[in-house]
């Protein structure tokens, strides 16, 4: 059974591995190896990467004491990075993380949610109520990519119950 907790500085490095390996299996199908190999670097700092998640809401998903997925929101609404291991797409994980998100917005009171999806990443936002507001070309790494400015804008968040993210099953 998958259930969400709260991330935990510990949780670093297997977040990294996850984000990488995600990339390389499931990204693979919409960029270029060369952008692969730049995305999910081997070279990337993991103190530097795993110090992002400070100050951020960051619900983790785990499967029998497994890492399956992450995502986490900045206190100005910007959800920076959801990613759900390849090897379990497609079980409503993302959703749960999302919603996660969605409920620590309203609670908040942050009233607009965005992003930049990648190509891979765009439907899953589409369906989960995010508008395109523009494609981009960004540089990482040196490599150019594709991705797109979305957001989703939430209809009272004041009006939401508390979002503090317990253990809990999806």
């Amino acid at each position: 059974m998958v259930t969400l907790r709260p991330y935990r500085p510990d949780d670093g490095p297997a977040l990294l591995a996850l984000f990488r390996d995600t990339i390389r299996r499931v990204n693979s199908r919409d960029y270029s190896p060369v952008q692969i190999a730049a995305w999910a670097s081997d070279d990337i700092d993991t103190a530097g990467w795993c110090g992002r998640f400070a100050g951020r809401f960051v619900p983790v998903a785990e499967d029998d004491d497994r890492t399956v997925g992450f995502a986490e929101l900045e206190p100005n609404g910007h959800i920076d990075r959801v990613y759900v291991s390849a090897d379990h797409q497609g079980r409503g994980i993302g959703r749960a993380l999302l919603a996660a998100l969605v409920a620590e917005a309203r609670r908040a009171g942050i009233a607009r949610l965005f992003t930049e999806a990648s190509i891979t990443a765009r439907p899953f936002f589409e369906t989960n109520g995010f508008a395109v507001l523009a494609p981009q070309v960004v540089t990482c790494r040196g490599v150019e990519f594709v991705n797109y400015r979305m957001e989703r804008r939430l209809a009272d968040p004041s009006a939401a119950p508390g979002a503090a993210l317990a253990d809990r099953s999806i």
